[in-house]
């Protein structure tokens, strides 16, 4: 862990090949787990399914922090796309140079709109200035099978560098037999002089994901599954685990299984970044960007559960539904998304003597859509996970949304003492979105609709101020402390979740745009950085940083379902309301003690109390929650690392727990806590004197190395009585072979 050195907010950073260490390949926001006051969950171990992906930082979920990779935004990392996309598919693993954890809200300039929680900034690595390449292969557990290479130009011309890389990632499901991965290809060119840095990026991402399904849990229960996997390819089993009318078992009840599900994600990212140096003091910033996303979610799945037959006979009324939809007893749904965005980012920074003065502005337009279709499951000619069904039978909704985003920002830092430093500033953040709706869902199709609601909102918040301090107290020690306040504007999408563009009618929404206001987040935050050389013993150094923040968190959304079905299939209209506000205290102290040169010893504990500070009204009932904690994010963490490096061997072993979680808004129901280890070893064999080849690395990693059995993700949707998990992926084994040449 690295510890930013002049913020006024608490920022820690992981390199490039610490993450690496975790295994290969490792999605960035996975190896966040280590940092003080994180909690990711996920059922892979590379933390690739995003379906099953949970994040929560100081009370805040993922969809309330903010993304960015070299500075571009990358939405709020909804599961149904609309406004971006995950750092792994914007981004090789192999080819991140770090990421970084900025608490609070994050920097001003951070190109986001939902960063209420703080911002997870990744950053690709730059062309080497020699040539060479790299190539790594990882095999393990699962058949998994990961090709990594990369080939650097070095410099050439008057001072230009480039490299491309591709990665291939393949790996068999540990619970059921669907493939998992895809390809993915990054190429950069820097061109560099003694004024001017001029980077184009470029990505390209395609990956295909069978999923697992949720486990539901309900109050007493005795008999949950620990997992719930698909029956693909056995398509004679998926034929008779249906009765002849299609029927799925009763005693499966609301965790019946599914033929297939799976997301098929394909983005291209590209941008064009200039830094001009007018003089030593005045530097421009400037960068274009500009993403496309054609991505599908898919579900094969029986058409006699989840309120299926009530949405077929609206359009199919009277009919055979089981011959309707090819006579095998399932039907095939797809959310369909289409994502065109691009913007601009520009700033200036002028020193002035004391003064740093920052000033800049973030501007995107967006046109996404999300489409809702069903397709037939052939009895004589089933799908698979991976392909794109065509051919539908019936568009059930159509909806598209633009919105254009403006903020601007400026910020002075004062350096009022060589070793005191005041940053002061404010941001303005607007959006103006637009949904309006091609295919409207017929009458008594969508739960709880009466049709999707078109028009536009413009929401404006002008002033946003942050005030921080950072004070180099002595030659070791370090305070800092940040106030700031941040907006999380409205969600633009039409498919569901916390959209007011998903409401279930005109009138909702109508009322919702006079009565509404985006959720907003006071954070004060303060603490004291370390970094001091000893010589006590076996003690040769410390470093580390304690932190304490305090959240008012205020206008909370909370999406109310109209009803217990699992509107995730059949689809329904959200009630979206303002419930009133969240209380937040918590603390973070993580400390690394070397000892000598060979050992370390990493260690993070925090503490975290997020309260609800209101009831809220769901219909006629009034549901209690104000004094409870908020579910999903445990009071309790520690994270452990305790590292050895001799010569050409490293090794850690990392330890985890997650406290325990409550599952429901009331908390009436909870999830236990949790520990985890996990090993990785590495040795570099190096080769002769003028062989072609540097050396050749060799690392083993086991994940869950204790077995441990339990909840990873817990999905929260319910006041009381029930709630969904996935479950922790088992042990399993990683050997990877790299060279650099």
């Amino acid at each position: 862990m690295v510890v930013a050195k002049r913020s006024s907010r608490s920022a820690v950073s992981l390199s490039g090949r610490e993450i690496q260490k975790l295994l290969p390949g490792t999605n960035a926001l996975k190896a966040l787990q280590t940092l003080p006051g994180v909690v990711y969950e996920t059922s892979d171990p590379w933390g690739n399914n995003e379906q099953n992906i949970s994040l929560y930082i100081h009370g805040f979920n993922a969809q309330q922090l903010g993304y960015t990779l070299d500075g571009v935004p990358l939405g709020d990392q909804n599961y149904g796309n609309y406004n971006g996309l995950s750092p792994q598919r914007a981004v090789i693993s192999e080819d991140i140079s770090r990421v970084t954890l900025s608490s609070g809200a994050g920097d001003l300039a951070t190109a986001s709109t939902s960063n209420l929680g703080g911002t997870i900034d990744t950053f690709s690595s730059d062309p080497k200035k020699k040539f060479g390449g790299q190539v790594a292969q990882t095999f393990g557990s699962y058949d998994t099978y990961r090709t990594f290479a990369r080939v650097d130009t070095g410099l050439f011309g008057n001072g230009n560098s480039a490299y491309v890389a591709f990665a291939r990632q393949d790996a068999r499901a540990w619970d059921f037999n669907g493939r998992q991965g895809g390809y993915q290809v990054n190429g950069k060119f820097v061109h560099e002089t003694d004024r001017d840095k001029l980077t184009l990026y470029f990505d390209f991402s395609t990956k295909v994901e069978p999923n697992e399904d949720s486990t539901v849990h309900v109050a007493g229960e005795s008999g949950a599954p620990y997992t719930r996997p698909f029956t693909y390819p056995n398509f004679p089993q998926a034929l008779s685990y249906l009765s002849a009318s299609g029927a799925t078992p009763a005693a499966a009840g609301a965790n019946y299984r599914n033929y297939y599900s799976d997301a098929q994600r394909e983005d291209a990212l590209a941008y064009a970044t200039l830094d001009h140096h007018f003089t030593d003091n005045l530097i421009w910033h400037s960068q274009f960007y500009y993403h496309h996303d054609n991505s599908v979610g898919v579900v094969a799945g029986p058409i006699s559960a989840a309120g299926l037959p009530a949405l077929f006979n609206v359009y199919f009324p009277g009919q055979n539904l089981k011959q309707i939809f090819g006579n095998s007893g399932y039907a095939t749904r797809t959310t369909e998304y289409l994502i065109n965005r691009g913007g601009y980012i520009g700033a200036l920074d002028w020193t002035l003597g004391h003064h740093t003065i920052e000033a800049g502005v973030w501007v995107e337009h967006n046109s996404s859509s999300a489409i809702r279709r069903w397709y037939g499951l052939d009895v004589n000619a089933p799908t698979t996970p991976y392909e794109r069904p065509d051919g539908s039978i019936f568009t059930q909704y159509y909806s598209q949304i633009a919105n254009t985003v403006v903020q601007t920002h400026i910020q002075d830092e004062w350096r009022i003492l060589p070793t005191l430093a005041v940053q002061a500033g404010f941001k303005s953040s607007l959006q103006f979105a637009n949904g309006t709706v091609p295919v409207q869902p017929l009458p008594g199709s969508l739960v709880g609709s009466t049709g999707m609601p078109v028009g536009q909102i413009d929401t404006e918040k002008a002033f946003l101020p942050q005030v921080g301090a950072v004070w180099d107290a002595t030659s070791h020690e370090q305070l800092f402390a940040n106030i700031q306040k941040n907006v999380r504007q409205y969600m633009t999408y039409g498919g569901g979740g916390a959209s007011p563009w998903s409401v279930g009618s005109q009138a909702a929404f109508d009322l919702f745009k006079r009565t509404a206001q985006p959720e907003t987040s006071w954070t004060y935050e303060g603490g004291l950085r370390e970094h001091r050389d000893l010589s006590f013993g076996p003690l040769s150094g410390i470093e580390g940083q304690v932190s304490y923040y305090h959240v008012a968190f205020s206008n909370r959304q909370l999406v109310v379902s109209p009803t217990a079905i699992i509107t995730s299939i059949v689809g329904g209209a959200s009630i979206l309301q303002n419930v009133g506000s969240v209380t937040t205290d918590g603390a973070d102290f993580a400390l690394t003690a070397h000892l000598g040169r060979h050992f370390a010893i990493y260690n993070a504990l925090s503490y975290n109390k997020s309260v609800y500070d209101d009831n809220y009204q769901s219909g006629s009932t009034l549901v209690h929650t104000a004094g409870k904690n908020v579910p999903g994010d445990p009071a309790w963490l520690n994270k452990s690392v305790i590292s050895a490096n001799f010569g050409n061997f490293d090794a850690q072993l990392m330890g985890d727990y997650v406290g325990k979680r409550y599952a429901t808004y009331t908390n009436d129901l909870s999830v236990k806590s949790y520990f985890m280890l996990n090993l990785e070893a590495g040795y570099r064999i190096p080769l002769p004197a003028g062989s072609y080849l540097r050396n050749i690395y060799v690392q083993g990693n086991i994940t869950n190395l204790n077995n441990q059995r339990g909840v990873s993700t817990v999905v929260v949707g319910a006041a009381s009585g029930t709630y969904n998990t996935f479950p922790i992926a088992p042990r399993m084994y990683f050997l990877t072979l790299s060279t650099q040449f």
